[in-house]
């Protein structure tokens, strides 16, 4: 055996026991400790707390997890809980942990589906992609620099949740649902599309490494269909861990005014609500908000009007200087059968009655 041990890894009744007799064994015999880091984890208990034994009829098979479940999923359990203490497991705890695994899946199961026409010969520099796209790069970064740390902490659970909390926070409430317009309907070859896709590139082959110490299955799997380079790894777990990029980063100022537009973005999503419950409108692509403020406001959201409508998924934005407020109404005009959005150019091309001006000119180029 090599010594020392990069790790001893054993339950917290080893205190006394393994840690404590190899220590004092090898200090006798070699003058120096037999590890170099020691990490203890609690005992499994099930999901009421109570220890695991046969005349209870309490324990679970991790055979029979991985037939119902899958191996990831317990995988993932056990990077989800916090070892320091017992750690519980139960069936409704593994069917948690099986809806935040999902969410984690179907988040690279929509990027890879995006990205069926794309090659990394088709990125664009980093200089020219929109606002929107080096915003989520920013937080690619926050998540590449939380995770390696939580990593070499062995601190798994933290790892778990940072990667379920990108995919469901950064990700599926925000940055997916603002790119569905350029994905599918900008020109396909167009710089906004490129934008978009080169980074959720980034993104997907970012997360699938960083998953790989955990859910080694699945990032095989989603490993396989990432557009990659002739020279790349071919397995995931060869791959390397990503870094952080500091291209990326993004400046203070920059920063700043994107917690302002999402806070703002926060407030009109609640208008929109209360709109669609009161029957004013369906969708949110059915809306025209109009937004009054003043000030520092005014002069931030001025500077976005244009991102402004594809950041609150809207056909339409208005903004005026007044007293804060924020009116919500059906847009005018028809909804165009391609993108959905409401436009008073719909109709105006007789080849494509049913679209908007926008539309129209996509399709017939």
């Amino acid at each position: 055996m090599r010594r020392p041990a990069d790790l001893y890894f054993e339950g917290n009744d080893q205190f006394r026991g393994w840690y404590q007799s190899s220590l004092l064994t090898s200090v006798a015999a070699y003058g120096a400790a037999p590890y170099r880091a020691v990490v203890t984890h609690g005992m499994v208990v099930d999901g009421e707390g109570k220890k695991m034994s046969k005349s209870l009829g309490n324990g679970i098979d991790p055979a029979d997890v991985v037939k119902e479940f899958g191996a990831d999923v317990l995988r993932l359990w056990v990077a989800s809980m916090d070892y320091q203490n017992d750690t519980r497991i139960s069936k409704e705890i593994l069917k948690q942990i099986a809806e935040n695994y999902k969410k984690i899946r179907n988040t690279a199961r929509f990027i890879l589906g995006v990205l069926c026409d794309y090659t990394p010969e088709n990125a664009v520099a980093y200089e020219q992609m929109t606002a929107t796209d080096r915003y989520a790069l920013s937080r690619l970064n926050k998540l590449v620099a939380k995770t390696r740390a939580a990593y070499e902490d062995f601190d798994y659970h933290t790892v778990a949740y940072a990667l379920h909390n990108f995919c469901v926070v950064e990700m599926s409430n925000f940055y997916l649902d603002v790119l569905k317009d350029r994905l599918y309907c900008a020109e396909r070859d167009s710089e906004l599309r490129r934008s978009a896709q080169t980074a959720l590139h980034a993104i997907v082959s970012a997360l699938t490494k960083l998953m790989t110490p955990i859910l080694c299955y699945t990032a095989e799997e989603i490993w396989q269909y990432i557009p990659r380079r002739p020279d790349s790894a071919d397995m995931a777990v060869l791959s390397g861990m990503p870094q952080c990029n500091p291209q990326w980063e993004l400046s203070e100022d920059m920063s700043a005014q994107w917690e302002a537009l999402l806070l703002k973005r926060d407030e009109v999503n609640k208008a929109l609500e209360t709109a669609r419950a009161e029957g004013v409108i369906g969708k949110s692509l059915e809306a025209a908000v109009r937004l009054s403020c003043d000030g520092a406001d005014f002069d931030l959201l001025w500077q976005w009007r244009n991102e402004l409508a594809q950041l609150w998924i809207v056909s339409d934005v208005a903004l005026v200087r007044g007293e804060n407020g924020i009116a919500v109404t059906c847009a005018s005009g028809e909804k165009c059968a391609r993108c959905w959005m409401q436009s008073d150019s719909v109709g105006g091309n007789a080849a494509h009655p049913l679209l908007c001006a926008r539309c129209a000119a996509v399709v017939t180029a």
